[in-house]
Order: structure tokens, then C-alpha cells, then sequence
């Protein structure tokens, strides 16, 4: 799974013309606490989180999941500060052992 949008749902909308626009329903964010935690990320100076997501997950486009896991509405914002602790969950709908690792 790497799009944040995998398994949303699609919707039309009609339009005064009578063009119709398909269109992706909105993506509720997951409850951070809700997702299990394989591991957590200390942030160092000038670290983004594309890279970050690429050092612990694997993948640069992924950053999604570390903004779900962290409950980010500005994902820059989890970067800013040199020293924070960054959660790093797997996916909504994923289970995991429940230890934490």
C-alpha cells in the first residue's frame, strides 16, 4: 500500500452544464493512536520527511504514513524541531504484534 488514497472511494458530481466530475471522497485521517508502532525516528537537523520515510520505511513517498502516525496536519511541521520524536505506525487497517516492535 503506497498511496494514502488506496481504497477511498470515488463520487460524481453533476455540474449546472450537466457535466458530470468523478471525484475521490474525502480521506478521514486515522487516529494515530490507532495505529500499531514498529519503531520511532528522532529528528536531526535539516532532516526532511521524505527522507526520513525512506530510511524507515523504504519508500520517500510513504511520508504520508508518518504524518497519520504523528496526527500532522502540516507534515513540515514535524521536522522543524531538531530532537522530536517521530511515531512510526504501519498503515490504518494494518494489525500489528501490539508490543510496539
Amino acid at each position: 500500500m503506497s498511496s494514502r488514497y488506496h481504497g477511498v472511494p470515488t463520487t460524481q458530481h453533476t455540474l449546472p452544464d450537466g457535466r458530470v466530475i468523478t471525484h475521490l471522497r474525502r480521506r478521514p485521517l486515522p487516529k494515530p493512536k490507532e495505529l500499531s508502532q514498529i519503531a520511532e525516528h528522532v529528528v536531526a537537523p535539516g532532516e526532511r520527511l521524505d527522507v526520513i520515510a525512506f530510511q524507515v520505511l523504504g519508500d520517500a513517498e510513504a511520508a504520508w504514513r508518518i504524518a497519520d502516525a504523528n496526527g500532522a496536519v502540516d507534515p513540515d511541521e514535524l521536522t522543524e524541531t531538531p530532537g522530536r520524536r517521530l511515531r512510526i505506525t504501519l498503515p490504518h487497517g494494518v494489525p500489528g504484534t501490539g508490543d510496539g516492535g
